[in-house]
């Protein structure tokens, strides 16, 4: 409707059938498809450095009184500093290359999954770790078989808002300098005044997030409350 009334020029207002055929113009040229196909690459090892390390901070601060009163505070602290900000700092660093992207990427995310590993940590009720050493775990076999499963439900909530973070830092990262990505797209839509670009890539942007959350994310909690249902039963 705002497009028909003409309040602002097709260039920068596009009717829906101008984004259409961006779309599909952008998947016809394989333009869609290489960018998307980057953007994957790098949100994927992004994501997996950011639950990893996330994962060792949280477990070392839920285990260490040292370390939650020393780093705890610091790290609440940073998880309020924009992903962007990071940017000056990764170029300073690697330049403009593949490495100060993933920097970006992981500084957005890792401390959702650090804070969240954590609060599992501490909140998981003490019998746990004890049965599991009357059964004979400990050290590290503690961890994965008793205390890691047992925190998952809370880790999940943090994995959830890693991902969102790491995908908009990786966006961000992408649309400072010429990188091939989802990113650059939206810059190269801009430049050419082109909007019918710009609200494609950001379609494509959105459905990804939804595709990426329903197909990971809301399956793995479907099965984690199905399990988790059993055991209450049991």
């Amino acid at each position: 409707m705002v497009a028909r009334l003409h309040i602002w020029p097709p260039y920068l207002f596009p009717p829906p059938q101008g984004v259409l055929e961006s779309l599909w113009a952008g998947f016809a040229d394989h333009s869609f498809w290489i960018a998307i196909a980057v953007s994957m690459k790098r949100i994927a090892i992004g994501y997996a450095l950011s639950v990893v390390i996330g994962v060792a901070l949280g477990v070392g601060m839920g285990s260490s009184k040292f370390l939650e009163q020393t780093l705890g505070g610091l790290l609440v602290s940073l998880q309020s500093l924009p992903s962007i900000c990071w940017l000056p700092m990764a170029v300073l660093w690697f330049g403009l290359s593949e490495k100060a992207i993933l920097f970006v990427v992981v500084m957005g995310s890792v401390l959702s999954v650090t804070i969240a590993m954590e609060s599992g940590r501490k909140q998981l009720p003490k019998i746990y770790a004890m049965a599991g050493r009357n059964l004979g775990a400990r050290g590290f076999k503690l961890f994965l078989f008793v205390l890691f499963p047992a925190s998952l439900p809370y880790l999940l909530t943090g994995l959830k808002q890693g991902w969102a973070f790491a995908w908009r830092s990786l966006i961000a990262g992408e649309m400072i300098f010429v990188s091939l990505g989802l990113g650059q797209l939206l810059m190269m839509g801009r430049d050419l005044n082109d909007m019918s670009q710009v609200i494609a890539v950001m379609i494509l942007i959105v459905a990804i997030g939804y595709i990426v959350d329903g197909l990971i994310f809301r399956t793995f909690e479907r099965r984690l409350q199905y399990k988790w249902g059993l055991t209450s039963a049991t």
